[in-house]
């Protein structure tokens, strides 16, 4: 298949900013089979799932790793990078602008006194070796750094202190991740309290979303692109809970993306078990499922490789579907905006 298969025209008024508040009030387009699409809000969620489904979230925690600064040689110089992981002590990958300036050796002072070293590259990333353990470094960062928010809003505002509480969920548990898993921004406690007191489980999974987020798809043929690979874990106790709910008639739903790849992941060699590592997992129309029943995504941007999973897991023009409708009743799109609830085929009811 062509990446050209999976855009889309999408016009910018339906970009959302910020999120909707309560995060509950966000609008939720339910799918079931391949006609059927209703408009709810998240608020109504209890009363569109069963007894013994269960929700899976992904429970990492995003890391304020925007930081800004300017090179110690010529403070003219502004420097913005992004923190993408750790590759060894007070080492870290990272994009930066503007990286051409940026030679080995140049020392950046960052806000808050963090100062950083450009010690070489890795792939099309800088390595920046920081004056402070990774520990140290992360609790830094609390203060100092800023919210990894997408580039399409980076574009028109820079993250701000509320953006410390609206771009994180409230399972965040698990420091790691440069973008948070936005199907679950919907969720608050009096949502959770309601959706257990209706019978619904909850199970969580890790999946640290790293730089494959922000990085474009670039070949013409899907089968060309390759993903970049994210760790994650899936634990005993998580397939456990997984094939109690099956075994009493429930449906497994994966709250976004990154628990659906992960959990699809653990299910790779047949049969889900336990999953500790990276995985670089493609979902394009055609793969086969093991596990989700039922997916809770928003709404993602053109010829991305998420919106090839949904494509996926609706199927192509269902997915087309899906997309025609949300953008002409005015859904908000992208991580701040509303959600949807895929079923390929069962009755929610």
């Amino acid at each position: 298949m062509l990446v050209s298969d999976f855009d889309f025209e999408l016009p910018p008024a339906l970009i959302a900013e910020r999120p909707a508040v309560p995060r509950e009030a966000a609008r939720l387009l339910l799918h079931v089979g391949s006609i059927d699409r209703r408009e709810f809000t998240v608020a109504d969620l209890p009363d569109l799932l069963r007894p013994n489904d269960l929700l899976v979230f992904n429970d990492t925690k995003v890391i304020p790793a925007r930081l800004y600064g300017r090179r110690e040689r010529d403070p003219e110089v502004r420097v913005e990078a992004l923190l993408l992981k750790p590759i060894g002590e007070q080492r870290w990958t990272a994009m930066a602008r503007p990286a051409k300036r940026l030679k080995s050796g140049d020392r950046v002072l960052f806000d808050d006194g963090i100062v950083a070293e450009a010690i070489g590259r890795e792939d099309d990333q800088i390595v920046l070796r920081f004056d402070r353990a990774d520990g140290e470094l992360l609790t830094a960062l609390e203060d100092a750094g800023a919210m990894p928010l997408p580039p399409y809003i980076v574009a028109q505002r820079k993250a701000d202190a509320q953006d410390k509480i609206d771009y994180q969920t409230v399972f965040a548990e698990k420091t790691g991740a440069i973008a948070a898993p936005t199907a679950g921004l919907h969720f608050t406690p009096a949502l959770i309290e309601t959706l257990k007191a209706r019978g619904i489980g909850f199970a969580r999974v890790t999946l640290h979303v790293g730089a494959g987020t922000f990085l474009p798809v670039k070949v013409d043929r899907i089968e060309d692109h390759k993903m970049h690979a994210e760790w994650g874990e899936v634990t005993e106790e998580t397939v456990a809970a997984i094939r109690a709910a099956k075994a009493k008639g429930g449906r497994v739903i994966a709250i976004g993306t990154t628990s659906l790849r992960l959990l699809e992941s653990a299910a790779r060699d047949g049969g889900l078990k336990p999953f500790r590592g990276d995985t670089d997992i493609f979902i394009t129309p055609g793969f086969r499922f093991g596990v989700a029943d039922g997916l809770m995504t928003n709404f993602h941007l053109p010829k991305s490789t998420l919106l090839m999973l949904v494509a996926a897991f609706v199927g192509l023009e269902g997915q087309r579907a899906i997309y025609a409708h949300a953008v002409q009743k005015g859904f908000r799109f992208y991580s701040y905006g509303d959600t949807s609830l895929l079923f390929r085929q069962a009755s929610p009811r």
